[in-house]
Order: structure tokens, then C-alpha cells, then sequence
């Protein structure tokens, strides 16, 4: 969900080159009483489930797509035991539309991801939505417009001109062509647990942190709620579909971008672990992962 900043990859890529080949995965997330699966273990979707510049992300194939061995459903396979049968297609910068066909990323082509699904798959992971509404060009849009009102809410006045909620409205048209997508699942892996993993907690509840994070409070507010309401849609769209949807939200909060490199789960725009900027780093999988495993044991 990070291309826009591919131009800030590029300057970077040489200095951390060599931590993104080595570094070595972080086992977060303990098998506890986590159930037993019958069948292999599929994970899809956008950077969030790839895991975008975790350790080891650029080993993956095709390249581009930046998976990691350190992201949720990684962690989440290996907590059940099902390492060994878990398939990971999940590509930074995918959208709904890549889910049925052919996706170019920067480094090499991922195939159209329902395509590795089979009637013998026990459990679906993914993480989609994000890139569809543009959430990533919306906070460079709003980095770049705070310089015009420091104490003001520059952005979700550009996104409300005319007297229309913009990103609302990206948000509401989400739904269905979710609901669509694990219908689609469904059909494909009709034996699986289909989970809906949503979006961490990126903003702050009260306040920002300009200029590290160049956004201002008011419009840190107005990000949040759309955060809110697209997890809420996330949501509606999961259970319309017979899927669950699994809160990552509240068990990050207090760990967004603005908190200390030792508390934070979710990286800045100058990322101070190894994490695309605006994305969960390892310690924030590792929270995802639980949450998912929560779940699993729930049902």
C-alpha cells in the first residue's frame, strides 16, 4: 500500500539492503490453544498481509510484492503448526481487482491471488480495501496541505469541498466489492475459515506529532474517523458474506505512528524498524497475528 513512496524506497534500499535479506523473522506469536486444521492455510491481500518491508520481504517472489516471513499470516501458520502447507500471495499495492487478475508490481508479476485457492483449504487470511481507496496518496495529499494551516484541518476541508465527504464516500462503495471478493472465496475454498483481518490503529486518538508526522491534529482526527468507519464497513461487508472480521484496531491502540519506537506497532513517514512507512512493523504483526488467533479460538 506504499508505492507512492517507492522514490524514498529507492534512496534507502542500499543502507538496508542487507537487514531486509538477513534479518531473521520474529516468532511473536505462540501456538497457545490455537485449533488444529485439517488443510492447508492460504493467505491474501494487500502490504498489510505481505508484511511490506519486514525483514526479509525482498526474497520474495516476484520481489515486488514484498512478503515476509515475519507478517501475520505467517506467524499465524506457524502458531497452528501449518507451516509446512501455507501459501502466501498477498502483494503490496493490490486492490480488489488484482484478486482476479494479473498484478506488475515495481520487481516481477503476481498471479491473480483467488487463483492458488482450492477445496482442500481449511483457512483464508486477508487484508484488502486500503489501496482501493487510496489511503496512502490521501496522507501525502494531507503531509503536503498541513503546511497551509498548522492549526486547522486543511485535508478533510479539501475532501469535504462541495459539500461531499470524498473519502467517505470511497469508503461505503468499498463494501460490496468486498463482500464480492470473499464470496468469491467462499466459492473457491468452501471448507475454509474466510477471516477479514482489519486495519490497525495508524492515528493517535487525541492530538498529532507534527512535524515527525507532518499532519495536522485536526486533520489527524479526520483521518482517524475514516480509519473507524472503514473498519466498521469492513466489517458489515464480512458478515453480509458469512466471513469473520477480525479487530485488529483496539488491541493497537495507543501504538500508533506518533508513540516511541519501543511502543509503537504502526511506522511513521521515516520508519525507525524495519517497516514501510505508514505500516505495521514486527511488533505490530505480532499483535495482528494474536488478534487472529483470538479469533480462531473464539469459533
Amino acid at each position: 500500500m506504499w508505492s507512492h513512496w517507492w522514490g524514498w524506497l529507492g534512496a534507502a534500499a542500499a543502507a538496508v539492503a542487507s537487514l531486509f535479506l538477513s534479518a531473521p523473522a520474529t516468532p511473536h506469536a505462540g501456538p497457545g490453544t490455537a485449533p488444529t486444521l485439517a488443510g492447508p492455510v492460504v493467505a491474501l491481500g494487500d502490504s498489510y498481509t505481505a508484511g511490506d518491508m519486514l525483514p526479509l520481504s525482498l526474497t520474495s517472489q516476484p520481489p515486488g510484492c514484498l512478503r515476509s516471513p515475519d507478517a501475520y499470516p505467517a506467524q499465524v501458520a506457524r502458531a497452528l503448526g501449518a507451516a509446512a502447507d501455507f501459501t502466501d500471495v498477498a502483494c503490496t499495492g493490490a486492490g480488489v481487482g488484482d484478486m482476479t487478475s494479473s498484478q506488475r508490481s515495481y520487481l516481477g508479476t503476481n498471479p491473480p491471488q483467488l487463483s492458488v485457492l482450492t477445496p482442500e483449504d481449511s483457512l483464508v487470511m486477508l487484508t484488502l480495501g486500503g489501496d482501493d481507496i487510496g489511503f496512502f496518496n490521501v496522507l501525502d495529499t494531507c503531509m503536503e496541505l498541513s503546511i497551509t494551516d498548522l492549526v486547522g484541518s486543511p485535508c478533510e476541508r479539501h475532501y469535504t469541498s462541495g459539500g461531499t465527504d470524498q473519502l467517505a464516500a470511497r469508503v461505503a462503495a468499498e463494501g460490496p466489492r468486498i463482500t464480492a471478493v470473499l464470496e468469491a472465496i467462499r466459492a473457491l475454498a468452501p471448507q475454509a475459515r474466510v477471516l477479514l483481518v482489519g486495519y490497525p490503529d495508524l492515528f493517535p486518538l487525541h492530538g498529532g506529532c507534527w512535524p515527525a508526522v507532518p499532519i495536522t491534529d485536526g486533520d489527524i482526527s479526520y483521518l482517524l474517523g475514516i480509519e473507524m468507519r472503514f473498519n466498521a464497513v469492513l466489517s458489515a461487508a464480512a458478515a453480509a458474506a458469512g466471513a469473520t472480521f477480525v479487530n485488529t484496531f483496539t488491541p493497537t491502540v495507543g501504538h500508533d505512528f506518533c508513540q516511541s519506537s519501543k511502543v509503537k506497532d504502526v511506522e511513521g513517514i521515516v520508519p525507525t524498524s524495519l517497516a514501510g512507512p505508514f505500516h505495521l512493523n514486527s511488533r505490530g504483526q505480532g499483535a495482528v497475528a494474536a488478534a487472529v488467533l483470538a479469533a480462531l479460538r473464539r469459533a
